[in-house]
């Protein structure tokens, strides 16, 4: 399913809860932010609409790399051949790393710099004492490198969802927020039940697709 339709859905479920829940600009526009990132949350274990910005940015750091690997490498043979000195920092540091750079695939490069956004904000929550920041850092950094609607996609993401929106909720005083996160995550893992390759909800247990296909 779309990562436009999981946010819809998830939109959907914030605006029914800042409808339900007392009124508030702020805490309407945390429910209505919460199950939209909630909903799209589970999609993080591949390109979705939240890392899919970041796929340009690593399509040109992977540019970038063969193209510096190429310089690097035309500046050492010219310096050698030309009996001059090859600087240490090029041949040991500065090709080294641009080979490095040109094995991987743009869709590695793009997997780090999700992972370091997820990096960054569990420092943030580590320095200001936000264990649900933290929560959601260490979450950002692990999904991506995961197999694509594995574990992510599990009633036992769901519970640790529900977690961090129980944390959020104790810290921030916002009623309801834990339950609103946990019922975008659980939106998109039902959204994607109803499609052909159905959702593996207590993998590794059972590893078998759950599926009702509808789309």
């Amino acid at each position: 399913m779309k990562g436009s339709t999981h946010l819809a859905i998830g939109l959907v479920i914030g605006a029914a809860a800042a409808v339900y829940y007392p009124p508030g600009p702020v805490q309407s526009a945390a429910y209505v932010a919460a199950a939209g990132l909630s909903a799209l949350a589970p999609d993080l274990d591949g390109t979705n609409m939240l890392s899919a910005k970041l796929g340009g940015l690593s399509r040109a750091i992977h540019r970038g790399a063969l193209f510096a690997g190429a310089a690097f490498a035309a500046a050492a043979c010219y310096l050698y051949a030309s009996g001059q000195g090859v600087p240490v920092l090029l041949v040991w540091i500065g090709i080294p790393l641009m080979l490095v750079l040109m094995s991987v695939s743009s869709g590695t490069i793009r997997n780090g710099l999700v992972s370091l956004v997820g990096v960054g904000l569990a420092v943030a929550g580590a320095r200001s004492g936000s264990t649900w920041l933290i929560g959601l850092g260490a979450y950002t950094a692990w999904a991506p490198w995961l197999k694509h609607r594995g574990m992510t996609h599990t009633i036992w993401a769901l519970i640790f969802w529900y977690w961090l929106g129980r944390e959020l909720e104790a810290e921030r005083a916002i009623p309801g927020i834990a339950i609103v996160s946990a019922a975008g995550y659980a939106s998109h893992l039902i959204a994607d039940t109803l499609t052909s390759l159905g959702v593996k909800w207590l993998y590794p247990l059972y590893r078998k697709s759950i599926k009702l296909p509808f789309f």
